[in-house]
């Protein structure tokens, strides 16, 4: 799934990071025109909320138009009654993965294998709280920022954003 405007198609997905405490989930919510993570959560747990909270995120960080879709998986997050209400109260419009296709969420999943090969995969975190900190530095202050995308012409997620603006 592709965009050719920004804000006109996000994306999202869950995945897992293994700490000495157990595990932790990281929600996260792409902008797929420029490929830049604008929500993302954290949590000991994988339930609706952890989703939610990504998705208030994004929300109020890029205020997006009625009409906008949201791309996911069909893991019982997306699914929830409470998720689907925040989608409709912001007019955005759910779009679900076919069973059992994952390439469906391409980006969201090249976000996770990124992640894990260039963070979490190289380190071994005692706490929840010091992979959190890890991942809001990665996110923050590398993958939007400066790290390059091949599908971005070889731009990070913000300079794209800029010329595109």
């Amino acid at each position: 799934m592709a965009a050719d405007q920004p804000n006109q198609k996000w994306a999202g997905d869950i995945s897992y990071i293994w700490t000495r405490e157990g595990r932790l989930y990281l929600a996260v919510h792409l902008e797929l025109h420029s490929r830049r993570v604008i929500g993302w959560a954290i949590s000991d747990r994988m339930k609706r909320d952890l989703a939610i909270r990504a998705l208030k995120l994004a929300i109020a960080l890029r205020s997006p138009p009625r009409g906008g879709v949201f791309h996911s998986d069909r893991g019982s997050q997306y699914w929830s009654h409470d998720y689907q209400k925040v989608l409709r109260e912001y007019g955005l419009q759910s779009s679900m993965s076919g069973k059992g296709n994952r390439h469906d969420n391409a980006a969201v999943e090249t976000f996770f294998k990124t992640i894990k090969a260039e963070l979490i995969w190289r380190r071994n975190w005692e706490t929840r709280h010091q992979a959190e900190t890890s991942i809001f530095q990665y996110i923050n202050g590398f993958y939007d920022l400066r790290r390059r995308h091949s599908a971005l012409g070889g731009k990070s997620s913000l300079a794209f954003e800029r010329q595109a603006a």
